[in-house]
């Protein structure tokens, strides 16, 4: 079995065909995956035990003539700020270190339930905050396809063990670009379901009105194969949707002649990069299968950085007040006072760029500065996503960039925020509108780096969405 290769659709039919046991296929898995890690540090903890067990109950399931879940055997890595009951959750922080869950975040229970392998937990930005994967307290992730770069953030080992093959599939999560920027980075797909499409139920709060949880995969079937497992109403997450969740499946290999596609000119006012090159080929060849090519505006886009930096911060200063030390954190052996406590606990368990977050949001929320900074970013957020509500009135979908720029080295932006918060530029105000987003691979630059491009539909349209990435796939985008 050559494990870098295998598709949720070849597992499947290996099993049926007895050419392979899921025990069998967990054990490659997680021999491939420890060998690899090394290179790249994008697993953090390996379930073994777990992913065992679940690969016997498929083997089961098999030998009593009983029809196996739609992700029967495949080996899936989860994201580590996402919770697993028994396995360690570290958030990529110290503070969480030594955390054990209580209870399965509903995204894994669904995953496991359709009979996926859970071989270990991805290495992140600490609490999702990043853009690089530099931020986490156990050390970067590499990027596979050059060991110097990093593979994006804040999910890049989702990404990385992905694109690395240790992993057929993988859950990430998205605040302001952390599923599409990694994906992007990592030649991969990266998909940020309508917000609400996936229950956030177990999903460690950066800023809960921008979280997603959403898939990694190597082409566009797989990543829609496990997001229509994962997708749907949870009664443990108030914001889930009871929008109905359609066949994803069904939607690939559709034709796309006579869909409008949008280009916001905001996007390519300045993007003069090999990046921006890879995408006008991938545009030109959505035009050759018959789609139909229209200019259009999102005039508030340059507002978009700054409103969803007041935004996501000033959720994260509420969301991170409760790592205290009082409860299931770490805490520091130095405090003598409660009050030492809090302070030495946060100040030991936070990284720099956690501390950054917090401070900046506690300031836009403080008194005084509340209406100036976060009502109205809040206001602007709205007239973001008014911007959407009415370019979809034009077109079927929008396509562009993902980064302005490739996967850039280890160390290159590290020492200035702004810069590195740039590179999120075409990713946060899909985010600040809630609507469906994926990156694709769009071919590469000269020096082999992965350029992604950006769909985006309209609300719940995750169908139309797969659809016109699967024609791009089929079309060649992938390589172009």
């Amino acid at each position: 079995m050559d494990i870098a290769k295998l598709t949720i659709s070849g597992i499947q039919e290996g099993l049926r065909n007895r050419q392979f046991s899921a025990a069998e296929l967990t054990e490659e898995a997680l021999a491939f995956a420890r060998s690899e890690n090394p290179k790249t540090n994008a697993y953090l903890t390996f379930s073994e035990d777990r992913a065992r067990q679940a690969a016997a109950e498929v083997d089961g399931q098999l030998s009593r003539g009983e029809t196996p879940g739609a992700l029967a055997g495949v080996p899936i890595a989860v994201k580590d700020v996402i919770v697993t009951k028994g396995l360690r959750t570290t958030c990529g922080s110290r503070m969480l270190e030594h955390f054990i869950p209580p209870y399965d975040a509903t995204a894994v229970r669904r995953l496991e339930a359709a009979g996926g392998v859970m071989v270990g937990k991805a290495n992140c930005d600490e609490f999702a905050m990043g853009s690089s994967n530099e931020n986490s307290a156990f050390g970067p992730v590499r990027n596979p396809v050059a060991l110097d770069r990093v593979p994006g953030g804040s999910s890049g080992g989702s990404a990385a063990v992905v694109a690395q093959g240790t992993a057929v599939v993988s859950l990430g999560s998205d605040t302001g670009g952390s599923i599409r920027q990694p994906a992007s980075f990592c030649g991969v797909v990266g998909v940020t379901p309508t917000y609400g499409r996936v229950s956030r139920y177990g999903l460690v709060a950066f800023a809960s009105s921008l979280d997603h949880i959403g898939p990694f995969a190597r082409n566009v079937e797989d990543a829609a194969v496990l997001l229509q497992t994962i997708a749907g109403r949870d009664p443990k997450d108030a914001t889930s949707a009871f929008a109905p969740v359609a066949d994803y499946r069904a939607s690939l290999g559709q034709d796309v002649r006579g869909l409008r596609i949008g280009l916001p000119k905001e996007y390519f006012a300045h993007l003069d990069s090999e990046s921006g090159d890879q995408i006008h080929k991938g545009i030109e060849l959505l035009k050759q299968q018959g789609c139909e090519i229209v200019d259009i505006s999102l005039p508030h886009t340059d507002y978009a950085v700054a409103c969803y930096y007041i935004i996501c911060t000033a959720e994260a200063s509420a969301n991170l007040a409760r790592y205290d030390g009082v409860r299931y954190t770490g805490r520091s052996a130095k405090a003598k006072t409660l009050q030492d406590m809090y302070r030495m606990t946060r100040g030991e368990g936070f990284g720099a760029e956690c501390k950054r977050r917090i401070m900046l949001g506690t300031y836009v929320l403080s008194s005084g500065y509340y209406d100036a900074y976060y009502l109205k970013a809040q206001k602007v957020r709205s007239l973001i996503a008014r911007d959407f509500q009415q370019a979809f009135t034009q077109v079927d979908a929008l396509v562009t960039p993902v980064s302005p720029f490739p996967a850039f080295k280890l160390g290159e932006k590290l020492d200035d925020p702004i810069q590195m918060y740039l590179s999120d530029i075409y990713t946060i105000t899909g985010d600040l509108a809630g609507i469906p987003c994926m990156s694709v691979p769009c071919g590469r630059t000269s020096e082999g780096l992965p350029v992604g491009m950006q769909l985006l539909t309209r609300h719940f349209d995750e169908s139309g969405m797969f659809r016109l990435a699967s024609a791009f796939e089929q079309a060649g985008g992938f390589s172009i």
